[in-house]
């Protein structure tokens, strides 16, 4: 999870994508939902 969401934040910069990878990097990843994967998809596509 943690190299798909800095792969993200690498192509888009989109600062959601960072925070992200922070909370999963601080062992946080039981709390990150479908709907903050659908946000980070909805934004990628925005920008692309």
């Amino acid at each position: 999870m943690l190299d798909f969401s800095w792969k993200v934040f690498s192509m888009t910069g989109n600062l959601d994508t960072y925070l992200l990878i922070k909370e999963l990097e601080r062992g946080h990843e039981d709390e990150v939902s479908q709907e903050d994967v659908d946000n980070i998809d909805t934004l990628d596509a925005q920008t692309h």
